[in-house]
């Protein structure tokens, strides 16, 4: 199994830049999951790794060995695409079996290959059945074992679960993250899914606007995003971000006014952060509804999302901006109320007019 090196990569279509000056390095074993909104560039990357996309510009190494003049059947690469490509008149046995058969691997070897791999995606039982025969999500098993019976060096997933419905698309997340602890081989997995991201990946390398965000553990991505994009994107609902009138010094600790008058205490030491204008951003969770204590911020309720295990209250605030708190359960609170929240302070993060964000020291 091979690591992965990208270095100054770019890719342009005509005049039109896709991606900009790309470097990363992805470990050995690792599963990294390429996160973005529609068009930054996160299936190119991936097509570039695999050798159908051309390079503009810069170098990919695989295992230590230089492969973006390679063909993609020389790079060690194996992939799996959004849609299953199954032969529709081949057993599931045939289909796994196809690539090996091309390149004359010899029977035996086929026929060992192809029952280990059938072993793993728990899917004996399926080698004599057209995919006609097999739902949507035993398909995929099926286009993931034809990948596996490779024996590649790197696993390439280009957004694998879209078409499956919400139910087989959980089931089968849970799959491919027990593939991957049996496998340990090295998966690129490409999503704008970010519950897949957080779920499945070791890193995320989260993309926009032709260049990388962050690359981060998905806690780190949540907890410390490094851009105000990075903290609207990840999140269900992303971060809140309220405009600041006016910045203090609290005994070594940035305290701010916000647009709407209020006054906020934050964690994040006072040299850490430029002058400048900057924003508050602030996630649901850590707004939660007050009901004994006092709040540290107050407005109108808008909308309640009563969700089960919490409730998203949508409230507009004196100065017109709007933010999303919650809370726990089923809540009572009525549309067009007055109601207040009390803030987890040690949790708030700042932006810069750059959107660079600063959160609490360690």
């Amino acid at each position: 199994m091979s690591g992965i090196q990208i270095k100054s990569l770019s890719k342009s279509f005509s005049a039109f830049q896709v991606l900009s000056d790309i470097d990363l390095t992805i470990e050995r074993g690792e599963f990294v999951v390429f996160l973005g909104g529609s068009g930054c560039g996160k299936s190119t990357l991936l097509r570039m790794i695999a050798g159908l996309e051309s390079v503009s510009s810069g170098e990919i190494w695989i295992g230590g060995r230089r492969v973006d003049q390679l063909a993609p059947g020389e790079r060690g690469v194996s992939m799996v695409f959004q849609s299953y490509a199954l032969y529709p008149h081949m057993s599931v046995r045939d289909n796994m079996s196809f690539g090996l058969k091309n390149i004359k691997t010899p029977k035996a070897e086929i026929q060992k290959r192809v029952d280990a791999a059938a072993k793993i995606l728990e899917m004996p039982h399926l080698l004599d059945r057209k995919p006609s025969e097999l739902s949507g999500g035993q398909r995929q098993r099926v286009a993931i074992g034809r990948a596996i019976v490779r024996e590649p060096e790197v696993f390439l997933f280009d957004e694998p679960l879209s078409n499956l419905d919400a139910g087989l698309r959980t089931r089968t997340r849970v799959e491919l993250s027990q593939l991957h602890q049996r496998l340990g081989a090295t998966m690129i997995f490409v999503t704008h899914d970010q519950v897949e991201a957080m779920t499945l990946a070791d890193r995320i390398v989260l993309l926009n606007n032709r260049k990388i965000e962050q690359v981060a553990t998905p806690t780190e991505i949540y907890t410390r995003p490094a851009t105000r994009y990075v903290a609207g994107f990840v999140g269900s609902p992303g971060m809140n971000f309220l405009p600041i009138k006016a910045v203090a010094d609290e005994g070594g600790f940035i305290a701010v006014t916000l647009a709407d008058g209020a006054g906020v205490k934050t964690s994040i030491r006072s040299g850490d952060v430029p002058q400048g204008s900057l924003t508050l951003g602030i996630r649901p969770e850590h707004l939660v509804m007050a009901t004994s204590a006092p709040a540290d911020i107050n407005g109108t309720l808008e909308t309640v999302e009563r969700l089960g295990d919490r409730s998203l209250l949508h409230v507009r605030l004196k100065d017109g901006s709007k933010l999303i708190g919650t809370d726990p359960g089923m809540s009572g609170a009525s549309v067009d109320s007055a109601v207040g929240f009390t803030i987890d302070k040690a949790k708030l993060a700042l932006f810069d007019d750059q959107d660079i964000a600063y959160h609490p020291a360690h």
